[in-house]
């Protein structure tokens, strides 16, 4: 039997509540196999969760960032019934592999997004293709972004892109501050297939690929695709599911 883990973060909150939970479990006498329970925000769950790729474990995040989108709320009194009722999702998350000036390939994973961005005062121009279809000829913006469904309620919401689904098994393209076509929104694809993103004018208008928080500068080309496999299993309260908080945000009105 595999034995649980807990993993936190190194301010004083998340190191506070991976105290108390090794005693409640401890006092309890849980049984937990299989399972990594991870105490931060949702960054720091992208980061184990990256660490972990090669794992086959189930993921419990308990929240102790901020927003905490992809983590589950702390209860003191209920941590180890949700946990013992917890249910799970499955995600795929998206590979990007760029290709520099120099030629050389790099390749990294993104859970929420894979985002294009300008490198200098410069705005980018860019080519879209998806599978055998041209989705644009040339974009000139400040960058563009490619969101899955666990990341489009991120950075992918913030650019006024859409939110999709958990399994709707699309993908969501997105400008950043187009330039050119001006009123470009846009466009939801197939999970299937590859995105490929060139840069049209490299040596005077310079990008970045960036996947989730790992950036790889002067890119000439990049591709964006959906890795089947590499499968993350998160867990969630009953009463607050990753779907729940989709179809939540989908509904939200934002007052100001």
């Amino acid at each position: 039997m595999t034995k649980l883990q807990i993993i936190s973060d190194k301010n004083k909150k998340s190191l506070k509540i991976k105290s108390f939970l090794i005693k409640k479990i401890r006092n309890e006498k849980a049984n937990f196999s299989n399972l990594i329970i991870v105490i931060g925000g949702d960054g720091f769950m992208l980061q184990t969760l990256k660490r972990n790729k090669k794992s086959k474990k189930k993921f419990y995040g308990i929240n102790s960032g901020n927003y905490g989108f992809l983590m589950n709320k702390f209860s003191s009194e209920k941590l180890i019934k949700n946990l013992s009722k917890a249910n799970m999702i499955t995600i795929s998350p998206l590979e990007m592999i760029v290709k520099n000036y120099k030629g050389q390939i790099k390749k990294h994973i993104a859970i929420n997004e894979v985002s294009i961005l300008r490198q200098s005062r410069q705005a980018a121009s860019l080519s879209i293709t998806h599978g055998s279809r041209k989705i644009i000829k040339e974009l000139i913006s400040d960058g563009v972004l490619v969101s899955t469904p666990a990341g489009s309620t991120a950075y992918n919401l913030s650019v006024h892109g859409p939110i999709l689904s958990l399994n709707s098994k699309k993908l969501s393209i997105v400008p950043i501050s187009p330039f050119r076509p001006r009123r470009w929104k846009g466009k939801i694809v197939n999970d299937k297939s590859k995105i490929k993103l060139i840069n049209l004018n490299p040596k005077k208008r310079p990008i970045s690929a960036v996947a989730d928080n790992i950036e790889v500068r002067n890119t000439k080309s990049v591709i964006v695709r959906i890795n089947k496999k590499i499968k993350f299993n998160l867990l969630y309260d009953r009463n607050r599911s990753l779907q729940k908080k989709i179809k939540l945000e989908q509904l939200r009105k934002e007052t100001f």
